[in-house]
């Protein structure tokens, strides 16, 4: 991430400013492990998370042609948001595009729709959020300042720093990152951001980087352990 982003996930992803980076844990390792457990969050399966990302990477293809695309799901007032927050999450750095460029917002769309179960807590939580830049700044979130929008991100980004008030905040805030995650690294760009190379041999498999393993609290010896006493 660079100086673009509103340094949320780098304070969120292990609690502080620097915990990621002091553990050698690059950000995006981070945000691809809360990817893999976000797929249960929207009550939909490994398929239709698939075809959600393809009918996001076909509208994302057809941008600048006419018409744009039109949300089924959000509204014309949530949509700038939507994008926004997403941005905010993922934005564009020297290795990739930001999230608006990988299709989420559209995906995000597609999977609401397609998820009726998971449409009160989305709209419910933009609601909050408006709610609170009127409450702090007499404006909607999205219309507030960076610096505005930073008060209210940091506020709902920590969960366990978060005061008992924030908890629709910090609840939303989650789900949100979770999905954002999914639809960017089931995109094109994300693929192509982690280096996945398909059907590709390779002389040496050296195995899932050591600081990732310690980050997830699992191991390689602890799994060969397991299997030898099965």
């Amino acid at each position: 991430m660079d100086g673009r982003s509103l340094h949320v996930l780098d304070e969120t992803v292990d609690g502080g400013p620097q915990g990621a980076e002091e553990r050698g844990v690059d950000r995006r390792d981070v945000v691809k492990i809360i990817a893999a457990a976000s797929l249960a969050a929207v009550g939909l399966g490994a398929p239709e998370i698939a075809r959600a990302s393809e009918l996001a990477q076909a509208a994302g293809a057809g941008q600048g042609i006419t018409p744009p695309f039109k949300p089924a799901f959000f509204s014309k007032g949530e949509w700038p948001m939507v994008r926004v927050l997403a941005d905010v999450i993922i934005p564009s750095d020297e290795r990739s595009g930001n999230a608006s460029e990988a299709g989420v917002p559209e995906f995000m769309d597609f999977i609401m729709n397609e998820n009726p179960r998971s449409q009160p807590w989305m709209r419910d939580g933009l609601k909050w959020m408006n709610a609170e830049g009127q409450r702090r700044f007499k404006r909607d979130w999205v219309k507030c300042s960076v610096a505005q929008r930073r008060q209210v991100l940091n506020d709902i980004a920590f969960p366990k720093k978060a005061l008992a008030a924030m908890k629709p905040g910090v609840e939303f805030f989650s789900r949100f990152r979770d999905l954002t995650s999914s639809g960017f690294w089931t995109s094109r760009i994300g693929v192509k951001d982690l280096g996945y190379m398909g059907n590709t041999a390779v002389a040496e498999w050296l195995g899932c980087p050591e600081p990732v393993l310690k980050k997830i609290g699992v191991s390689y010896k602890i799994s060969m352990h397991a299997r030898r006493r099965g």
